[in-house]
């Protein structure tokens, strides 16, 4: 977002009455704006940085032994920057963060991945419901889709072990040029074609 009071505005008061010279001055500024898109999500993700809520290590840390674990498998970036990003809804959607992360990444990732994501709490909570008195078989809901296992997968391996305070992670920074290139050109948008 330009913080600069002096650049081009639209001048309408309601949408119904903008004009094609009005959006050709909001596309102007929406250029460099979706380009700091990777910038504002790093700053973002440290927000959870020193934030514990009770767990093992803190949310960050979290996030960046998933990222670690699923890069030391060979997992793609796509993947990579799935795992680091995939509790960064924390902060925002206390109640619902996995489709918080989701709707962040939709544009930029597969369906797979984005899925994965989105359903990751459920599939989680396969390792911990049944000590806060829920169904830890929740997940069984969506037993039988296409990417069931990827996200059990996701969980067991890498979402899951990630709460180590003695393991050792790849730097914050060392994931940035990754989320930098995902998000560079979304695969989906209703605006995708405004773009080009």
């Amino acid at each position: 977002m330009s913080h600069d009071q002096d650049a081009a505005r639209a001048t309408f008061t309601s949408m119904e009455a903008s004009t094609q010279a009005d959006w050709m001055k909001i596309g102007a500024q929406f250029v460099p704006f979706a380009q700091a898109l990777p910038e504002r999500v790093l700053k973002h993700l440290a927000i959870l940085d020193g934030d514990y809520g009770g767990f093992p290590v803190d949310r960050l840390t979290h996030s960046l032994q998933t990222a670690t674990l699923a890069q030391e498998d060979g997992r793609d970036e796509e993947y990579v920057v799935c795992a680091l990003l995939h509790d960064i809804g924390d902060t925002l959607g206390t109640y619902n963060h996995p489709e918080i992360a989701a709707a962040i990444l939709k544009p930029f990732v597969s369906p797979e991945n984005h899925w994965m994501v989105e359903k990751h709490g459920i599939f989680q909570g396969y390792y911990f419901f049944h000590h806060l008195g829920m169904d830890r078989n929740m997940r069984d809901q969506f037993r039988g889709h296409e990417h069931f296992a990827r996200t059990e997968e996701f969980c067991a391996r890498y979402d899951g072990p990630a709460f180590d305070a003695k393991r050792k992670s790849l730097p914050l920074t060392h994931f940035e040029p990754l989320v930098r290139r995902v998000f560079a050109q979304p695969k989906s948008s209703i605006y995708a074609k405004a773009l080009e």
